[in-house]
This record gives C-alpha cells, structure tokens and sequence, in this order.
C-alpha cells in the first residue's frame, strides 16, 4: 500500500461546513471564541465511541479491539486489549510470518520420485517411491507433470513396487476433530497433500437411480481414483457418513438428499495413498506401467532421484493462503516452520504451541495458546492487544503486507465512503476477526485488530448443528458490521 487511497469526501461534509458558517445570534460576536472546525474535524467529532459501536453490535461474548500508529507502536485506542479469544482465520497471517522468518520467502515444497534400483532399458529394476514434501498446492496436473519427467528420464516400467512416503511431515488424518466429517474444509494433512486432500464427488441420474463418481479433479483431468468410494444408501439423515479407518475412504449419501445432479468435495483421510493412486493413473497417461501404491515405511536410503516437481515461492504460497484462508496450506506451513525449528514428532497442537512460543519471543505476546496454524480449533486464543504487538513490530509490515489481502471496507449506510485495507478475516461459529493496517484519512498508517466471540454459545452447538447453527449467520453479519465501523471510526478519529 503506498501513500494511501483516494478517498472521496463524505457527502454530507458540505452541509457541516455550510451549517458551521451560520451565526448562532443576530449579535454574533465579531471573532470566535474557538478556532472554526474544519471538515475533517467534525467528521472526527461525529465518528460514534468505541464503546458505543461495541454495545450497539449487541454480540453478547467479549470483543477485544486494538488500533495503533503502525510506525511507532503507540496504542490509540483499544477495548479489552488482553481478553484472549478465538481468532479464528486471522491466526493464519501469524502462520505466514512464522514460516516466512524461518523458512525464508524463496523455499519451495518440493516432490519427488526415487528410484532404489536402476534403470535398465526403461524398467526400473526396484522400487519407484512418490515423496512428499509438503507440498499444499499439489494438484493433479502437478503429479501429471512429475510422471512426465519420469518419462523423460527413460522410465517405462517398474518392477518393484510403487510406494508413497510423507518424508519429513506426520500424517494427521483431521485438523478439527470436532468438525462435521463430511466438511471440505477439514481434511487430513501429510507430506503428500494432493488437492488440498480433497476428492469431487459427483452424481447424476441415471440407470433408474444415480450415477455417481469420485475423481481428483482438476479443469485439465478428472481421474477416477480408487481410494474414495461412495455408496446411496436409503436413510433420512445424515447426508453424508464416513465409515474409514483403512486405506480406503467408505462413504455413503441418503437416497433422497441428492436431488438431480450436482457435486462437492469431500475431504480424504488416507492423504499418501490418494495421490499415490492419481500418480499410477498418471504414468499409465505416460506409458508408464506400476502397481497400486503401497505406504513406505519410511524413505529408502541411498534411493536416486528419477524426477522432481517445485512448489512455488513460499511468499506466492502464503499470498494465496491468506486469500483463499486455506486451512490445509497454513496447517503444512506452520508444521513444516516448527521441523525446521527443531521440532520432532510434530503435532498440531505441539506445533501450534511451537508457534506461540515463537511469538512470545518474538514480541512478548504471553496470553496466546494455538492448537493448531489455520484457526480452524476454536480452541486457540489470541488477544488484539498482542496481534497488534506483532504487526508493529519492526520489519513485520514489510514482510507481511505483500502477502495479506487488499480490502475495501464498507461501513454504515450513513456513511458512504469506502476505506482501503490489507488485512485477514476470520470467521467460525460465534467467532469473528479482522486484523490488518490500513491509512487514516490524513495518511497515518494504522495497525489494528478486532476478535469478537460468544464462546459459551459455540460450546453449546451439538456436532450436528456447527456446519449451519441456528442465528450464525445473523451473529456473522453483526460481528463483521462492527469491524468494519470501527476501522471507519479509526480512519476518521485519528489524524
């Protein structure tokens, strides 16, 4: 962002100005008693209190709200700064810094195929092992690709087996165990992360009934893949049930809950077999003949690398995180930042904690607690009096800023201008945030950050209800409302 947005001048402006002109008596005396307002001012005077928009929101839960001059730190004006709560999907503009300043903005995830025998007049004599490296973005013209180059280098045959290792990254086969099953939003997280480990699930009516498919899809190819199988079977509710547990993903769909024809993704479990599956349809694409994947217990040693597929630039791969809000890419970069550091056997949660401790460090935030790198664990906390420590912190805005998102906000009605900011969102049930910088009407630049949350009516919600809760959305709207009066307050209060 550079100086600052154009900003049109209010409407109703002129007729302030034009008001404040007018003598109040007949014998008005001849000079003021106090310099005249300008505009500016009296948009400041105007502007509704903090406090007021708070109580006006009527969200019930806790709000914590920050803003602060980005340049030199200084607090303007915050309402229950240190109240810790869920952040929500802000915690991944946390997870982009975290794994920008450990990893660097050039790392690449890279996947590999290795080769453990040679390669004698197109048959590798041994076994070919697909290797992750975590890789978020990963789809399946990327596995495609790395099949060619394993043309290329004169592969036609593999005599040993076709194996799929995770390489350095755990598998953790939910982010939320507390989320409905069935949510695109929550799938597993490994080295190998194929579609943002997700399989399409179509169906359309045919042979007296439906006809149904599950392909790893991309607008180039649809393969089919046998690791996801879906079954209709006659039941009221739930739409969907998850029966796995093995190397396969066991669905089934209510009859009657299907309609005529449609789709959606549906999230996979067994992440290394998945992509191993798509890999051995794409080398058959190839001329390439394998068998069906195997899990490697772990990645051969001494094993050459055949062919290799690179990620693009973490920086590119954080910007499209905090602009999609990704759930599997933050979980993959905060994990693959806390490997890095030194940690062994992640977790989630250990990791999670690994990044708190970081931010700690990093700015002396003691209140934070992180389960996990999206947010998407309602049981992460962070306050917006240490957000915003972080966002001011030196060198923070430069390495951050790129990758976060430009918004325009729209605040009340009455009021029509639109304010520029580069900022996350973050939303689960009964749970709201906005975090960010933007420019004041003068050109300040300013760092703030808003959560808002009614925690005890989210631990309320049975499993059933958390996919569309009973006056979420209403809540949703009125949290988002609030951020944006605020940041309209702030961009008008403080020159």
């Amino acid at each position: 962002m550079g100086r600052g947005p154009e900003m049109r001048r209010r409407a109703f402006l002129g007729g302030l100005a034009a008001t404040a002109a007018l003598p109040a008596c007949a014998n008005a005396p001849a000079l003021s008693v106090r310099p005249p307002g300008r505009p500016g001012d009296a948009l400041a005077r105007l502007a509704p209190a903090a406090e007021r928009l708070v109580a006006e929101a009527g969200l019930g839960g806790d709000v914590s709200a920050v803003v602060a001059d980005a340049r030199t730190g200084a607090v303007l004006e915050a309402v229950n700064p240190l109240r810790a709560l869920p952040p929500a999907s802000v915690l991944k503009a946390v997870t982009a810094l975290y794994a920008l300043e450990t990893l660097g903005p050039g790392h690449r995830f890279r996947t590999r195929l290795l080769a453990t025998g040679p390669l004698r007049r197109g048959r590798l004599e041994g076994d070919l092992v697909l290797v992750g490296g975590g890789d978020p973005s990963l789809d399946t013209d990327g596995l495609h690709a790395l099949a060619g180059r394993a043309k290329a280098a004169g592969l036609r045959e593999v005599a040993g087996r076709l194996l799929v290792s995770n390489g350095p990254l755990p598998l953790i086969a939910r982010i939320d165990p507390t989320q409905p099953e069935h949510v695109g939003y929550n799938p597993a997280v490994a080295g190998l992360n194929l579609n943002f480990n997700r399989v399409h699930f179509s169906w359309e009516p045919g042979g007296g009934g439906h006809r149904v498919g599950m392909e790893a899809r991309t607008e180039r190819r649809r393969p089919a893949v046998a690791t996801s199988r879906m079954r209709i079977v006659d039941r009221a509710a739930p739409t969907y049930a998850y029966a796995g547990g093995g190397a396969v993903d066991d669905w089934t769909v209510a009859r009657r809950q299907l309609g005529g024809s449609g789709s959606r993704w549906l999230p996979v479990r067994n992440p290394d077999l998945y992509a191993g599956d798509v890999l051995r349809t794409m080398l058959r694409s190839h001329g390439i003949v394998a068998g069906a994947p195997e899990r490697a217990r772990a990645v051969p040693a001494g094993a050459a690398t055949l062919a290799e597929e690179a990620g693009a630039p973490l920086e590119a791969v954080m910007r499209s995180m905090l602009r999609y809000s990704t759930n599997l890419t933050a979980e993959v970069a905060g994990l693959a930042a806390s490997g890095a550091r030194g940690l062994r056997t992640p977790t989630l949660a250990r990791s999670g904690a690994a990044m708190a401790g970081w931010l700690e460090g990093r700015v002396g935030a003691r209140r934070a607690r992180f389960d996990d790198h999206s947010g998407l664990n309602g049981t992460s906390r962070l306050a917006a009096g240490d957000m915003v420590r972080l966002l001011t912190a030196p060198g923070v805005r430069a390495r951050l800023g790129p990758v976060l998102r430009d918004m325009m906000v729209q605040g009340r009605p009455r009021v029509p201008d639109t304010v520029a900011i580069e900022a996350k969102t973050g939303t689960l049930n009964f749970a709201s945030g906005l975090a960010g910088y933007f420019e004041a009407e003068s050109g300040r630049p300013l760092a703030f950050a808003v959560f808002a949350a009614d925690t005890d009516r989210r631990a309320a919600l049975s499993l059933a209800q958390r996919e569309r809760p009973d006056g979420g959305r209403g809540w949703a709207g009125r949290a988002r409302q609030l951020q944006y009066d605020l940041v309209e307050r702030w961009w008008a209060v403080h020159a």
